[in-house]
């Protein structure tokens, strides 16, 4: 199965010291190269700080312009700035916990840590919104797990029948 005609996909990067301009963003940068890379279309990452309300206004500018997928990078560990999985809570109409444990899963066996990400994975309308980890590692687990199964999944948003 194939990505469906004008899949688009944006990506967030959420790290107060790369939107300080401290370093540069190289898990957001990752991440939209192999989004394109799976035949996505996505623009430039957005770099946030770790803001819960810039972030949800972010993702929910996202689901009202109609982009099929929203991918976050940062700010889902235990420290007291990682707050991207309840700003993507506050605007997260249903769950999809599956692909967050599949991604947690994916990586555990090689970096035992990955099991700390407390990344979130739901719908809001017709996007889906991933958390993944800030770190070009994780987003490499990430787009392993996602890749094979978002041609169905941008398939199921956009109203298609499950294939036999």
């Amino acid at each position: 199965m194939t990505l469906p005609d004008g899949a688009r996909a944006v990506v967030v990067t959420a790290s107060n010291r790369a939107a300080a301009g401290v370093y540069a963003d190289r898990s957001g940068q990752a991440l939209a190269v192999g989004l394109r890379e799976l035949g996505l279309a996505v623009a430039e990452p957005v770099v946030l700080p770790d803001d819960r309300a810039q972030i949800s206004a972010v993702l929910r500018e996202a689901a009202t312009a109609g982009i099929d997928l929203v991918v976050t990078t940062g700010g889902t560990g235990c420290s007291p700035t990682d707050i991207t999985p309840e700003a993507t809570r506050d605007v997260v109409e249903r769950d999809a916990p599956g692909l967050a444990d599949a991604i947690r899963a994916y990586g555990a066996p090689t970096v035992p840590t990955a099991v700390l990400s407390r990344g979130v994975a739901g719908l809001v309308g017709r996007t889906l919104i991933v958390n993944l980890p800030g770190s070009t590692g994780g987003v490499k687990d990430g787009l392993a797990v996602l890749g094979p199964l978002l041609p169905h999944l941008i398939s199921q948003l956009r109203g298609g029948d499950h294939a036999d």
